[in-house]
């Protein structure tokens, strides 16, 4: 089974924390382990653990300068460096 087909759209960090979880129960089947254990090897090797989920993270970086901006124990170099990052994604800066 592929990593798509094992997180069908869901976020595969989830997907394994829950695969995760199923290894660790004790009252799981061994059958139940088994495909856990089949399942998270497949995500691993896919890599999709590794890759970080775009637009999403992308947002969380630009939301973080912005807040940068406007936090008063923030040093000037560094909401210096927070406008600069912001213009250079087409942000605007007040």
């Amino acid at each position: 089974m592929s990593a798509s087909e094992l997180t069908s759209g869901k976020n595969p960090k989830n997907v394994a924390g829950g695969y995760k979880a199923t290894l660790n129960n004790d009252s799981t089947s061994k059958e139940a382990k088994d495909h856990a254990r089949a399942a998270l090897d497949e995500l691993e090797e896919s890599g999709a653990l590794n890759e970080p989920k775009g637009p999403a993270r992308e947002s969380n970086v630009v939301g973080g300068h912005k807040a940068n901006l406007h936090n008063d124990n923030t040093s000037e170099e560094s909401k210096e460096r927070s406008k600069d990052f912001l213009e250079s994604k087409g942000v605007s800066v007040e």
